[in-house]
């Protein structure tokens, strides 16, 4: 399968995969769902726990107002539809880290109904995601199995941490699209500040379901909304980064593929992903609904929610990235390339207007995404850490801006900045840099070029893009200081272009 079609060419035809994911999202709050523990990353085993986190005999939740705004705000994010009334239940089922042997979550009245993401494509295409839900719930604890060769350990720290699980329809059609929308969700949370959606320590993590059918069905699908019309589906847990989840569909859907092929059916079931093998593996059968035993947890009352505090919430909302995208390219000038790369990152859009305050937009555009992104993650860093300031990116364009320097000598003015000799001024006025426009100096080193090379200089004449030559030649001879816009006006005069 390539990112260019949707199709995936098998022994006996073509076959499409299609595709739903899960995400789960930590809510960003100081407290779990249900008790006043604190919530981080780092602490030792077990230093977070309540008496309500651990189950013990007598202890009542209490929901936590903050999660279920952080919900609210999400969903209004996400253009959905907020349940004014919800419920919770209890998923019952066994771990060896979920201390109460049931899980309380959101089953038939979640507190936020339908809604959508639109997702654009590397190749510009752009696609709409239906979100069938947004549910919270508790996380559970973390068995580790690498302390003690005949025991295994239990961490409750993540017991009861508030979750929203985000379920979307089927509506990816390849490993590529499903990245893009995880990438996407995941700037949208950022953007509303209701998850910090780190995924390398498990705060945002996808649970991708994937089946393949032939050509034509999914259309069927969602032309009648009849599910038959798409093949048995297996659910890949808990993968938690953009490379993997391509990797593990990409395998997935070849695996349900060769079984097809080879006149077997699909099982549904629960799979892993195995980053070092590349492959999924299976971890249990496909649980169902009445598998769980859902029933409304008696020690909580149904949620309601006022109106005008969802109105509240609604009206405090930032501004997101598809409005922020359109708004750069109108206000800046900006492609839509380079906009959608600036908004992809809150803080990197942030930095890009703080620099580009009366100054070259899409200059500064070009040194925010290429030659100041590509020093930062070479280096590890993020943005917010970056040891060039937004004022001194914009101290740099104004001197290129000036004619004080080149683009080409701001290279090295840059990575001067890099290495923390200064600012940009202070480095060209102590390096020397500034960049040669006096037209007397540079008529004479002209004057010289085209006397020495009379026959390179009549070639100009029958081939004008030759000058090319001679503008090396000058910029050369100055040390790459002259200025390429004098240069090529002196030039073309001299040589009667």
């Amino acid at each position: 399968m390539t990112e260019n079609t949707k199709l995936i060419q098998g022994r006996t035809g073509p076959w499409e995969v299609v595709l739903g994911l899960e995400i789960h999202a930590q809510v960003a709050s100081n407290a779990k769902l249900f008790s006043g523990a604190a919530v981080g990353f780092g602490a030792g085993p077990n230093a977070q726990v309540s008496l309500v986190d651990a189950a013990m005999p007598g202890m009542l939740p209490v929901i936590n107002r903050r999660c279920v705004e952080q919900a609210v705000r999400t969903g209004l994010g996400l253009k959905a539809q907020i349940n004014l009334k919800s419920t919770f239940d209890r998923k019952n089922y066994f771990y060896p880290d979920l201390p109460q042997g049931y899980q309380i979550s959101q089953f038939k009245e979640p507190i936020v109904g339908e809604g959508e993401v639109l997702v654009e494509l590397d190749d510009g295409e752009t696609i709409t995601v239906r979100i069938e839900r947004l549910h919270l719930e508790q996380d559970a604890g973390k068995s580790l199995h690498d302390q003690d060769p005949d025991s295994t350990y239990v961490d409750l720290n993540r017991a009861g941490t508030a979750l929203m699980e985000i379920v979307s329809r089927p509506d990816m059609r390849s490993a590529p699209e499903a990245a893009a929308y995880v990438k996407k969700l995941r700037t949208i949370l950022v953007y509303l500040g209701t998850c910090d959606g780190d995924m390398e320590k498990g705060n945002l993590r996808a649970d991708v379901n994937v089946s393949v059918c032939r050509p034509g069905a999914y259309e069927k699908f969602r032309a009648t909304g009849d599910f038959s019309h798409l093949g048995t589906r297996c659910e890949i847990k808990n993968v938690n980064s953009y490379r993997f989840i391509q990797q593990a569909i990409e395998y997935e859907a070849r695996r349900q593929i060769e079984i097809l092929e080879d006149g077997g059916k699909i099982d549904q079931e629960t799979r892993l992903f195995d980053p070092g093998k590349g492959e999924t593996r299976s971890m249990r059968s496909k649980e169902e609904a009445h598998d769980y035993r859902y029933f409304p947890d008696p020690d909580l009352l149904p949620l309601e929610l006022d109106p005008a505090w969802v109105k509240a919430i609604e009206d405090s909302l930032p501004e997101l990235p598809d409005p922020k995208k359109a708004r750069l390219q109108s206000q800046y000038g900006l492609s839509a390339y380079d906009a959608g790369v600036l908004v992809g990152e809150q803080a990197r859009a942030d930095f890009f207007e703080a620099a580009a305050k009366g100054r070259d937009a899409k200059l500064v555009a070009n040194w925010v995404t290429n030659d100041l992104a590509a020093r930062l993650t070479a280096a590890g860093l993020d943005i917010e850490n970056s040891p060039i300031s937004a004022g001194e990116i914009a101290d740099l364009v104004k001197l290129i801006e000036e004619g004080v320097i080149s683009s080409k000598i701001a290279k090295d003015v840059f990575e001067r900045m890099w290495a923390g000799e200064g600012a940009p001024a202070e480095i060209v006025e102590k390096q020397g840099l500034t960049q040669v426009s006096d037209t007397g100096e540079l008529e004479a080193i002209i004057d010289g070029l085209i006397a020495g090379n009379p026959a390179q200089a009549e070639s100009v004449k029958e081939k004008p893009q030759a000058i090319g030559w001679f503008v090396g030649q000058v910029m050369k001879a100055t040390g790459g200081k002259a200025n390429p816009g004098t240069v090529n006006q002196l030039l073309k005069a001299k040589l009667g272009l």
